[in-house]
């Protein structure tokens, strides 16, 4: 493997020692204060060997302690389809003995995340009846409800506890969680006036209803906290005003009467929506306002988020009184090996991340987690994929690669780090491709991270040549004589309106004006009033609505879905873009599709009762699918059939093989050069993880 350069600590610049400083939590020590929180990865119990890979190779890469997702302890409170993890009974051990030992491998301590979700969770496997403190449908769109607790209940629920605890130390476990955040379990939930109309000691007030966050805690520390650290997660602040906690009142109030419980207090925004807020809406070190008096109110250290990346920010935080150890969940995804860059000097090299939310979109949709910046992210067992190490190269060969958007500068970065000769043309005058255009869309700036920190890295390197304002034309591809050539030239946005909704083109009358989102990046002049025919349902449609609406066009968001960028509920933020468009004046139709254009109207049709109806519309701008700008491929493919000498390779990569998101492209990129020179797979190219038969 071609491993990076090991830097003694005396590159790392002194501002940062305190970084590296050891911290007391309960029986156990953290050897630095780089903490990654408990996250959700869609691997858990389903690909439990890609889990524990994964969580030892945050240890690897320098976080001083690594934790599960949730974990469910108890078959009356289960989450399937979503994946997480499970502690039902000593069978489930086996799993977490192994994470622990990749984690401890590393010197890094292992945290578990025990939960009860119990009006959060439907059930649908284990098929038992919810329960919660009081009667309530359940979160889920299920058509079910869960029971209120009784004191049987709640002894039980206390026993679920201290078993999964002890359960968990013998598994190896350093700390082990109290979660009460989120929203999206019992234990919040008992503390919520929301669901909780109890009128019995566990009920009403909030010293009533805290008791139960209490009894657990003490329970916990009586069975494992001589030997475990005890922590608490708890989110002091909803953003719903009188109707949540808030760190201003009762979120306060809590994190004063349990000061000093646990041994550590993990504390951030509720729900998940909030706490994981996207860059789009929310800048790094949000959350330090709502939780900056929890270390004020108790001696045991403190652990928050804020998707920090920058090692300045964390430095002051901790010389701020206001955290003791820096949490990270999303910066832990897009680079495993942040803390140990920041301790070998090397800032630059740290592959920051950009917010958008597609780690979250994994767990949404019951898949292993995967990341835009990091594309090693879910790969490292199954494919064998590490995020700071590759191959070498197979051969000394050259690769041309055509066109430095997100799949074209993975490729040559990628290559480049194996050793190949690499020289990478863009047609454009600057790098990025679609990420180029797209980061100056209203708060996707720090999506510009996926080109900025690949453009770093190739430049460091002496084997990579990059070329601007170079269009290659099929014959020059050939006369370059590359052993392999790449093609990574993108795609278009398509004007006929095709997609998911119209399997054929919309017709369009003569002079009609028809734009797509690239004429709107580049700049095109646009008279009102707009539709945007929106069937793609990601976060363009929607972006585009907004930058129109704000140049005080009068513009309607015509769609198929129920609501404006539907698949963004897997990113947790359509509620906001809706609420955003809403508020700018932006006019939703949605359950519609467009089956014509006219000169100065377009023809709705409802996707129900095919009803038809008529707006009027100056310019139509189409979001529905974009097709690969891959003409150079067929041309070579048409040289080297008619006898031209061709290279060894000819590949498509990313939007140029298939348009998806930007997280596919890297992928893709990443992928083909890991893969050059391997020999051709010829059955499944991963490693699968499968069921065992029962042995009755």
């Amino acid at each position: 493997m071609t491993i990076p350069v090991i830097h003694s600590q005396d590159a790392r610049d002194p501002r940062y020692d305190i970084l590296f400083e050891p911290v007391r939590i309960g029986p156990v020590t953290a050897p630095n204060r780089f903490y990654q929180v408990p996250h959700c990865n869609g691997m858990g119990r389903e690909y439990p060997s890609s889990m524990a890979e994964m969580r030892g190779i945050k240890a690897e890469g320098g976080w001083g302690v690594v934790c599960t997702e949730q974990v469910e302890i108890h078959p009356s409170s289960e989450l399937s389809p979503v994946i997480e993890g499970r502690l039902w009974d000593d069978a489930d051990l086996p799993v977490f003995q192994k994470m622990c030992e990749k984690i401890h491998a590393h010197g890094a301590l292992a945290g578990i995340e025990p939960c009860y979700d119990g009006t959060a969770a439907a059930n649908r496997y284990s098929r038992e009846v919810p329960m919660g403190p009081s009667a309530r449908p359940v979160a889920y769109m299920d058509p079910v409800q869960a029971r209120a607790m009784d004191a049987t209940d709640i002894r039980n629920l206390r026993r679920w506890y201290v078993d999964a605890a002890r359960r968990a130390r013998r598994a190896g476990f350093d700390i082990i969680y109290v979660y009460a955040g989120h929203d999206l379990n019992a234990l919040s939930h008992f503390l919520s006036r929301r669901h909780n109309d109890r009128g019995d000691a566990y009920g009403g007030s909030l010293e009533n209803r805290v008791r139960l966050l209490r009894e657990v805690l003490e329970d916990t520390k009586a069975a494992v906290g001589d030997t475990c650290g005890i922590a608490l997660r708890f989110g002091v602040e909803e953003l719903l005003g009188d109707d949540g906690l808030s760190s201003e009142a009762e979120g306060r109030d809590v994190v004063e009467m349990l000061a000093e419980y646990p041994d550590l207090w993990d504390v951030n925004l509720s729900g998940w929506e909030n706490d994981s807020m996207t860059s789009r809406f929310a800048a790094q070190g949000f959350q330090d306002s709502y939780v900056s008096f929890v270390k004020k109110v108790t001696q045991k250290p403190v652990v928050g988020v804020g998707r920090y990346t920058s090692p300045d920010a964390m430095v002051s935080l901790i010389r701020s009184g206001a955290l003791d150890l820096i949490g990270a969940a999303r910066p832990s995804i897009a680079d495993p090996f942040l803390p140990r860059k920041v301790a070998e000097g090397r800032l630059d090299d740290i592959r920051e991340c950009i917010g958008c939310n597609i780690c979250v979109s994994a767990d949404y949709l019951s898949v292993p987690m995967r990341c835009t910046q990091n594309p090693t992210m879910g790969e490292e067992w199954r494919r064998g994929w590490h995020p700071e190490y590759i191959p070498p190269r197979h051969a000394d060969a050259s690769v041309l690669v055509v066109g430095a958007g997100p799949a074209g500068l993975e490729t040559a970065r990628a290559l480049g780090q194996r050793g190949y000769g690499v020289t990478l043309a863009e047609s454009g005058t600057v790098l990025g491709g679609r990420v180029a255009m797209e980061r100056r869309l209203p708060g996707l700036s720090e999506w510009g991270r996926v080109a900025d920190w690949r453009q770093y890295q190739i430049a460091q390197m002496p084997n990579v040549e990059t070329y601007l304002d170079s269009r290659l034309n099929a014959e020059q591809v050939l006369d370059f004589a590359a052993d392999h050539v790449v093609l990574a030239t993108g795609a278009r946005w398509c004007p006929s309106g095709m997609g998911r909704a119209n399997h054929a083109p919309i017709p369009v009358e003569p002079g009609a004006v028809v734009l797509t989102p690239d004429d709107i990046c580049a700049g095109a002049e646009v008279a009102g009033p707009v539709v945007i025919f929106d069937d793609d349902h990601y976060y363009i449609g929607g972006l585009t609505a907004e930058v129109l609406r704000a140049k005080g066009l009068e513009v309607t968001l015509v769609t198929p879905a129920a609501d404006v960028s539907n698949w963004t509920h897997n990113t947790l933020e359509q509620h906001r873009i809706q609420k955003r468009l809403i508020e700018a004046g932006v006019k939703i139709i949605p359950l519609h599709t467009i089956t014509e254009r006219e000169a100065d109207n377009v023809t709705l049709e409802c996707v129900y009762t095919e009803r038809e109806h008529h707006i009027a519309c100056a310019t139509l701008i189409m979001v529905s699918m974009r097709r690969p700008i891959d003409g150079l491929y067929h041309d070579l493919q048409t040289l080297i059939a008619s006898g031209a000498a061709g290279p060894k390779t000819l590949t498509r990569v990313g939007d140029c093989l298939a348009p998806g998101t930007i997280a596919v492209a890297v992928w893709s990129g990443h992928r083909f050069a890991r893969e050059l020179g391997a020999p051709p797979e010829d059955t499944v190219p991963f490693r699968r993880e499968l069921p065992a038969l029962a042995q009755d």
